[in-house]
């Protein structure tokens, strides 16, 4: 037995633990505590006393496959023209997949290094299903699938399911995530509820991120209109439902428990007590938010709503990185949300977003020791608080090297 001694522990079942100790044996924590009492028969590995364990990051939203994009597509006042940047770059021609896959692996690299154990990765290729694998991250792998026209959408639900099963290996896991209300039709959404329903499959889907998407589905028009036609995209079927982006998917019976609804950004109180009711969880991505053009997120309203709240970082398309502590910051920036909670979101609620809870996201015995450390200031005396307001790479390292 391993017993890891820290000025602080923050074990997120509880608050701090002042000269906190952590108690881990074949890569399980089984004992977490304080003072100079520990398990016998332990051999002690003293932290310096400037340091604070915390477990792993949770990074419930990823672009993985679009890190080849990084420094490519600049901020923008709207997101349509974010989007139509982004497009562009894709339509002149993505490098070769094995060049993809080489910046998703560097990407993840980096995230890994600043403190993120699990990642909820979204991808349209599966491309990087081999990178996560290769690297041994735990998460969940989902599908992305767009489709706004007519089409076989049963087939397309279940072949997607298909894929992305067959291509996802332990100790990742398999997930379907219907893209958006603009980019996918009312029946694909539909059909892709069910397969996840059926087969238990987490799903996640980016809803009420941005103002033209509430007036695209009020009007049925505006910037993603014109899009979708000139991408010859448009479904003539297809009716505005003039209501929120949540009450359009609850009419479609997408809002389910455990559904990830990802930004949120543009949803006011009512949408949000609509998807606290449905159990789905928020996350949140505030730098990618500003990135876009899409606006800081009203994060004080995602909390009060009751909801289950954690974070992604989106791509590096959208955000200078995907480090973690930086998101945190960010979301600390532009909420009064309390420190704490800030960091349950990022650790424990993101386990729960991706059905990681059993072994990660809290310290506490049974719980893999994927042990964190922060460097800090001698001065600090609210560690959380501390903890919250940004932590540089370079000072983090790994106790435990993640399994």
């Amino acid at each position: 037995m391993i017993l890891h001694r820290a000025r602080w522990v923050l074990p997120i079942t509880g608050p701090p633990l002042r000269d906190g100790w952590v108690a881990v044996e074949h890569g399980r924590i089984v004992a977490v505590g304080r003072g100079r009492g520990c398990p016998p028969d332990a051999r002690v590995l003293e932290a310096p006393h400037d340091r604070a364990i915390l477990p792993g990051l949770i990074n419930t939203h990823t672009h993985l496959e679009l890190s080849w994009m990084a420094g490519r597509v600049p901020p923008s006042d709207s997101m349509g023209q974010w989007i139509r940047a982004l497009m562009a770059l894709r339509r002149n021609g993505p490098p070769a997949e094995e060049a993809q896959r080489q910046a998703a692996a560097a990407a993840l690299a980096g995230a890994r290094a600043a403190g993120t154990v699990a990642f909820g990765d979204i991808s349209n290729t599966l491309i990087t299903a081999d990178v996560l694998h290769d690297a041994g991250v735990p998460g969940v792998l989902f599908h992305e699938l767009i489709g706004f026209g007519p089409s076989d959408v049963k087939a397309r639900a279940e072949e997607g399911a298909l894929r992305v099963r067959q291509v996802v290996r332990p100790p990742l896991k398999a997930g379907l995530a219907p893209h958006a209300p603009y980019s996918v039709s009312p029946d694909l959404f539909r059909a892709i509820g069910e397969v996840t329903a059926r087969e238990g499959l987490p799903s996640s889907v980016h809803l009420g991120e941005s103002r033209e998407e509430i007036e695209f589905l009020m009007t049925a028009g505006g910037a993603i209109a014109e899009t979708l036609k000139h991408l010859a995209a448009w479904n003539d079927a297809w009716a505005a439902p003039r209501c929120d982006p949540a009450e359009y998917l609850d009419r479609l019976g997408v809002l389910r428990p455990g559904l990830l609804v990802v930004h949120a950004a543009q949803l006011s109180r009512g949408p949000l007590a609509r998807l606290a009711a449905r159990g789905c969880i928020i996350v949140s991505c505030p730098r990618s938010n500003r990135w876009v053009g899409a606006g800081d997120p009203p994060l004080d309203a995602f909390y009060a709503s009751g909801a289950r709240v954690t974070f992604g970082t989106d791509s590096l398309a959208s955000a200078p990185n995907l480090e973690m502590f930086a998101e945190i910051a960010a979301a600390r920036a532009v909420s009064s949300v309390g420190a704490a909670r800030l960091l349950e979101s990022a650790t424990r609620i993101g386990a729960q977003a991706l059905g990681l809870d059993p072994d990660l996201g809290t310290l506490e015995p049974g719980k893999r020791a994927d042990l964190l450390a922060v460097r800090l200031p001698a001065s600090v005396v609210d560690v959380e608080e501390y903890i919250v307001g940004g932590i540089e790479p370079d000072a983090i390292e790994w106790l435990e090297t993640p399994l």
